[in-house]
Protein backbone atom coordinates (compact mmCIF):
# COMPACT_ATOMS: atom_id res chain seq x y z
CA UNK A 1 0.00 0.00 0.00
CA UNK A 2 1.25 3.45 -0.91
CA UNK A 3 1.64 5.81 2.07
CA UNK A 4 1.54 9.61 1.94
CA UNK A 5 2.36 12.27 4.47
CA UNK A 6 1.34 15.91 4.32
CA UNK A 7 2.92 18.58 6.49
CA UNK A 8 1.59 22.14 6.54
CA UNK A 9 3.94 25.03 7.35
CA UNK A 10 3.51 28.76 7.84
CA UNK A 11 6.78 30.51 7.08
CA UNK A 12 7.73 33.82 8.65
CA UNK A 13 7.56 36.81 6.33
CA UNK A 14 10.67 37.11 4.17
CA UNK A 15 11.89 33.59 4.95
CA UNK A 16 10.31 31.69 2.06
CA UNK A 17 13.57 31.26 0.11
CA UNK A 18 15.44 30.04 3.20
CA UNK A 19 12.60 27.58 3.91
CA UNK A 20 12.84 26.13 0.40
CA UNK A 21 16.64 26.06 0.55
CA UNK A 22 16.42 23.99 3.75
CA UNK A 23 14.93 21.18 1.65
CA UNK A 24 17.18 21.42 -1.43
CA UNK A 25 20.36 19.57 -2.26
CA UNK A 26 19.41 16.28 -0.65
CA UNK A 27 18.66 17.78 2.76
CA UNK A 28 15.22 16.16 2.62
CA UNK A 29 16.34 12.84 1.12
CA UNK A 30 15.04 10.73 3.94
CA UNK A 31 15.41 6.93 3.89
CA UNK A 32 12.29 5.38 2.37
CA UNK A 33 10.98 8.58 0.76
CA UNK A 34 10.04 7.78 -2.83
CA UNK A 35 9.06 11.30 -3.84
CA UNK A 36 8.55 14.60 -2.08
CA UNK A 37 7.12 17.89 -3.30
CA UNK A 38 6.45 21.23 -1.66
CA UNK A 39 3.48 23.25 -2.83
CA UNK A 40 2.69 26.87 -2.04
CA UNK A 41 -0.85 27.01 -0.65
CA UNK A 42 -1.17 30.69 0.19
CA UNK A 43 0.63 33.72 1.51
CA UNK A 44 3.54 32.31 3.54
CA UNK A 45 1.94 28.82 3.64
CA UNK A 46 3.31 25.62 2.16
CA UNK A 47 2.63 21.88 2.24
CA UNK A 48 5.20 19.14 1.91
CA UNK A 49 3.71 16.00 0.38
CA UNK A 50 5.74 12.80 0.62
CA UNK A 51 5.19 9.40 -0.95
CA UNK A 52 6.50 6.37 0.95
CA UNK A 53 6.75 2.70 0.12
CA UNK A 54 5.33 1.69 3.51
CA UNK A 55 4.17 3.00 6.86
CA UNK A 56 7.22 1.37 8.46
CA UNK A 57 9.57 3.26 6.12
CA UNK A 58 7.95 6.56 7.01
CA UNK A 59 8.04 5.85 10.75
CA UNK A 60 11.70 4.85 10.51
CA UNK A 61 12.50 8.15 8.75
CA UNK A 62 10.88 10.35 11.41
CA UNK A 63 14.15 11.06 13.29
CA UNK A 64 15.74 12.25 10.02
CA UNK A 65 12.66 14.35 9.20
CA UNK A 66 12.77 15.95 12.66
CA UNK A 67 16.49 16.65 12.21
CA UNK A 68 15.70 18.47 8.95
CA UNK A 69 12.84 20.35 10.64
CA UNK A 70 15.15 21.43 13.44
CA UNK A 71 17.50 22.99 10.87
CA UNK A 72 14.82 25.51 9.80
CA UNK A 73 12.39 25.55 12.74
CA UNK A 74 13.27 29.21 13.49
CA UNK A 75 11.85 30.18 10.07
CA UNK A 76 8.34 28.95 10.95
CA UNK A 77 5.40 30.50 12.74
CA UNK A 78 3.40 28.64 15.35
CA UNK A 79 0.16 27.39 13.81
CA UNK A 80 -1.83 27.71 17.02
CA UNK A 81 -4.24 25.27 18.55
CA UNK A 82 -1.42 23.31 20.15
CA UNK A 83 -0.03 22.17 16.78
CA UNK A 84 3.31 23.94 17.07
CA UNK A 85 5.13 24.87 13.87
CA UNK A 86 3.85 21.95 11.77
CA UNK A 87 0.51 20.34 11.10
CA UNK A 88 1.23 16.81 9.89
CA UNK A 89 -0.98 13.91 8.81
CA UNK A 90 -0.25 10.62 7.07
CA UNK A 91 -2.06 7.58 5.82
CA UNK A 92 -2.52 4.96 3.17
CA UNK A 93 -4.21 5.37 -0.17
CA UNK A 94 -7.84 4.27 -0.13
CA UNK A 95 -8.78 5.53 -3.62
CA UNK A 96 -6.43 6.21 -6.51
CA UNK A 97 -7.99 8.76 -8.86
Amino acid sequence: MQIYNVVKFKVKAGEEAAFLDAHRGGKAKWPGLERGVIIKTGEQTFCLIGTWSSQEAMVAARPAMIETLNSFRALLEDQGGGRGVTDAVSGGVVLDL
